[in-house]
């Protein structure tokens, strides 16, 4: 597929597919250890970690400019 049919790349924390991909291989673990979780938790974790990682990126990006040193042009 040529390069410009693919849509721009992101960090693998701001993927639904990821997160959602490790919050059920953690529920599965959980599974073996008798704790069981649900799909509607897993949902709601997923969304919470998407969520989660949107404002701390934002905070992470308003603190970095404060801290910054040089001037934007």
């Amino acid at each position: 597929m040529p390069d410009s049919l693919l849509p721009q790349a992101k960090p693998a924390l701001r993927s639904r597919a990821v997160i959602g991909g490790v919050i059920a291989v953690g529920a599965g673990i959980a599974g073996l250890f008798g704790v069981p979780v649900d799909v509607g938790t897993q949902t709601s974790l997923v969304s919470t970690a998407v969520d989660l990682a949107s404002a701390i990126g934002g905070l992470l990006a308003i603190w970095g400019r404060l801290k910054a040193t040089h001037v934007i042009k």
